[in-house]
């Protein structure tokens, strides 16, 4: 795969497709917040229980075409006001107990559902990172801001593969980045299908979950 093929491939699919993929992510996106708004409720609670701070976490990333927008998140770190950005690193004492378990199985993800229905983010796409880790890599890795040419997902076809977590070298960045660029080369309703399932049920999307 060249990345060059990723974005002619990313450019010649049929118009109707986007559309479709809208629909199904509105359609998604409801009917897992009917699915799991007591869960929601449920781990509001135990945040609130455990330490002082908002239930949600909000951040600004890059969405698709590189406009701003604010994601959604449920809070696993202690509440620490104007605090600068320092990415979250194995055993890293920030993390409450509560928030540790929502990260293993991914249910701090759960509020970028409204992400989703707001038109921001799809359920499946490269995952937006934080600006402050855009900025660093952007310019070191090739093809980097192309993963941004479509809206970013819930999860991805990196993420499935176990490209998540901590990115302490330029290494583990490309190695998601390349995945990325692969999805828009691959990307379809079915592969979108395919990723959903495997988020649920494939070991290796929870690998390096901290």
């Amino acid at each position: 795969m060249s990345a060059g093929d990723t974005l002619d491939y990313a450019r010649a699919l049929p118009r109707t497709e986007p559309l479709a993929k809208r629909v199904f992510d509105i359609i998604g996106a409801l009917l897992a917040i009917l699915v799991f708004s007591p869960l929601f409720i449920i781990i509001a609670i135990a945040i609130r229980l455990e330490s002082k701070g908002p239930v949600l976490f909000r951040q600004e990333r890059y969405g698709q075409g590189r406009t701003r927008f604010r994601i959604y998140k449920f809070r696993t770190m202690r509440h620490e006001r104007d605090a600068e950005f320092r990415q979250a690193v194995r055993g890293d004492d920030r993390i409450t107990r509560v928030g540790r378990v929502l990260r293993r199985v991914n249910l701090d993800e759960l509020p970028q559902l409204f992400n989703v229905l707001l038109g921001d983010m799809s359920l499946v796409g490269p995952r937006p990172h934080p600006i402050a880790l855009d900025e660093q890599f952007g310019s070191r890795i090739d093809r980097y801001w192309d993963r941004y040419d479509v809206r970013p997902g819930i999860t991805g076809w990196a993420q499935v593969n176990g490209f998540r977590g901590e990115t302490d070298t330029i290494k583990k960045m490309q190695l998601r980045v390349l995945h990325d660029l692969e999805y828009l080369r691959r990307r379809s309703f079915w592969f979108d299908i395919r990723i959903l399932l495997m988020t649920l049920v494939s070991a290796r999307a929870y690998r390096n979950a901290f």
